[in-house]
């Protein structure tokens, strides 16, 4: 894999729409491996605003961790069958999050690492959604 990458990443909620509500981006990033652990870093600007949040995201074979740093600031942990619970601190408030991650799937390549998580989200300890994340991480010149 190569430094500079693509990433992109779809999250799908499924709340009150049964066809749930989609949301993607696709940016450049940053990936590195150190040890055994896997990164990546790209930014995201917030919409409606010009202010941007810092994504480092960390994982291996069994966990992925997603920290933002910025407009808005969370470290969310996935691991399977486990629940975790994190500080989603926004300018208008902070949420308590729980995370309750049913499945967490990693593939990799020579050129892309695709992820998959399917998990529970609740905020202030009442659940919210059902969630997907879909993530590929591609190196730039394979586009």
């Amino acid at each position: 894999m190569e430094k500079d990458v693509w990433v992109s990443v779809a999250g799908l909620q499924f709340g009150d729409n049964p066809e749930g509500d989609k949301i993607e981006i696709i940016t450049p990033g940053s990936y590195y491996r150190k040890k055994d652990h896997h990164f990546v870093t790209y930014d995201e600007i917030e919409e409606g605003t010009d202010a941007v949040t810092r994504n480092i995201v960390k994982f291996d074979g069994d966990m992925l961790t997603i920290s933002k740093r910025g407009f808005t600031n969370v470290e969310m942990i996935f691991e399977k069958n486990k629940r975790n619970m994190t500080n989603y601190v926004t300018p208008y408030g902070t949420l308590m999050v729980g995370i309750d991650t049913d499945r967490i799937d990693i593939r990799e390549s020579e050129d892309v690492i695709n992820i998959d998580i399917d998990y529970a989200l609740d905020i202030n300890y009442e659940h919210l959604a059902n969630c997907k994340i879909q993530m590929e991480i591609k190196n730039s010149v394979s586009i």
